[in-house]
């Protein structure tokens, strides 16, 4: 593991958006651009040090754009599976996987990730 790169946070932004019955669904896209401004505020809490924060869209979420502090991929096809990719790119690098997806969990924490679920950078309300 490559200690001294910083820890790349990659976000499911649907499953985290979807953790809170909020009315997320009636604005699919405006329910992620509002995570990704708490993201950009709040970074991950109890994560000190340096972090690169990756919010992965889907589907009528797409579209979203970056942030400084937050870098915001469009998924070409399935979420998990761009999410697993770019775990497997990520190396040597620490990596934290931010979802309640049980599948998706066992995939990124396979190729070495750690995992944790939506609470982690939303708080439940």
């Amino acid at each position: 593991m490559d200690d001294n790169a910083p820890l790349l946070v990659i976000v499911d932004a649907a499953n985290v958006v979807g953790s809170v019955p909020d009315g997320w669904w009636r604005d699919r896209r405006g329910a992620a651009e509002r995570l990704r401004d708490r993201l950009a505020a709040d970074g991950v809490p109890g994560r000190p040090g340096p972090v690169e924060l990756v919010l992965v869209v889907e589907g009528a979420a797409r579209g979203v754009a970056s942030v400084p502090g937050v870098a915001v991929t469009d998924a070409p096809g399935s979420g998990d599976d761009h999410m697993v990719d770019l775990v497997a790119r990520a190396g040597d690098r620490p990596v934290l996987v931010v979802t309640a997806d049980r599948e998706l969990r066992r995939r990124v924490a396979e190729l070495g990730a750690e995992v944790a679920g939506p609470r982690t950078v939303r708080p439940a309300g």
